[in-house]
């Protein structure tokens, strides 16, 4: 798996112009879905999101977790994280789980996440999607 984390003060998300999922203060989590990942790769993630500490304290300006500040996420699937452009212009997905293995993984990971973070939003799997976010610091990190 691969994310994109980004701090963020709100995002929105849209699905054929209508809004699906919107958050305050948190974090937008972009999920890629590797053609090796299977469903029990997913808990190690899930307690890295949860305990990552992007946000800021008193007294330093990456101290606290999505948990220390009750936060929200928003996660959005994007087998896009998998785009190789190594000697071409137009990206290769062959890394990129393919639908019918990538969904079965996503949902799961959802469930999992909310089960231990209910403030937990997300898009559509496979859907044609638009993210609207502020990022706030700004921070934006890569984890795999």
């Amino acid at each position: 798996m691969k994310f994109v984390i980004q701090r963020v003060t709100r995002a929105e998300l849209r699905i054929a112009g209508k809004v699906e999922a919107a958050i305050g203060r948190g974090m937008v989590a972009l999920i890629g879905i590797h053609r090796d990942d299977r469903i029990a790769s997913s808990q190690p993630w899930i307690e890295k999101l949860l305990k990552l500490r992007i946000f800021p304290d008193e007294t330093k300006p990456i101290n606290r977790s999505i948990q220390d500040i009750g936060g929200e996420i928003l996660l959005v699937s994007q087998f896009t994280l998998y785009g190789d452009t190594k000697g071409q212009n137009r990206p290769s997905f062959l890394a990129a789980a393919p639908p019918e293995q990538a969904r079965p993984i996503y949902e799961d990971f959802v469930r999992r996440l909310r089960e231990r973070w209910p403030k937990t939003r997300t898009g559509e799997f496979a859907a044609d999607m638009e993210v609207e976010l502020v990022n706030d610091g700004p921070v934006t990190l890569i984890l795999e």
